[in-house]
């Protein structure tokens, strides 16, 4: 593990050291960044994501920790003692630290999974529509006539773009969350 502090954290973080910083941070299991500065918190965050192209979470619960969490990709507040900013200014909010795990191996799961379906089912839901378009052309012998009326595609759209994303979001669950919870490696094959 890799214990640094806030000053020492101030000369890692110079453009001349930090490739330097970085290598050491990623022979290290684990890397605490003590007594840091809000902005401190951001360009480490920054500095990970952008050298190493990895996707960032961070967590947070006061707001000293509002820059770090706008600045990862996805961000988590702890609703607390210190206040309410770091909830205001995150992607998702927990009541406790505990709930983390919950909410990264079971929603993250179930959350990969919908979206992967979601997208096959646009676009395949898109090109069959494109495709009747396209067959009907052959049938009206290039006209330009319209195929349907346009309340009727957009009656279309508003049903087969909405109605499956509440049903997918509401029932789709591909693994139990008691599985999830006693199996985190699964999270891995969703990504």
């Amino acid at each position: 593990g890799l214990v640094i502090d806030g000053r020492t954290l101030a000369y890692a973080l110079e453009p001349i050291l930090e490739d330097k910083f970085l290598a050491l941070a990623k022979r290290c299991r684990s890397v605490l960044c003590c007594r840091s500065t809000p902005l401190q918190k951001s360009m480490v965050v920054k500095l990970v994501r952008d050298k190493l192209k990895a996707m960032t979470l961070a967590i947070g619960d006061g707001a000293n920790d509002v820059s770090m969490i706008q600045v990862a990709d996805v961000g988590v507040g702890i609703s607390g003692q210190e206040g309410m900013q770091a909830v205001m200014a995150s992607d998702f909010a927990i009541p406790r630290f505990r709930h983390l795990e919950k909410l990264l191996l079971v929603h993250g799961h179930w959350c990969y999974s919908r979206l992967a379906n979601m997208v096959l089912y646009f676009f395949y839901k898109n090109a069959m529509f494109v495709a009747l378009l396209f067959w009907y052309q052959f049938y009206c012998g290039f006209s330009g006539s319209s195929m349907v009326d346009q309340w009727y595609l957009i009656f279309f759209n508003l049903l087969f773009s909405s109605l499956p994303q509440l049903i997918t979001g509401v029932l789709d669950k591909d693994v139990p969350a008691e599985v999830l919870i006693a199996v985190p490696q699964l999270y891995k094959s969703g990504q």
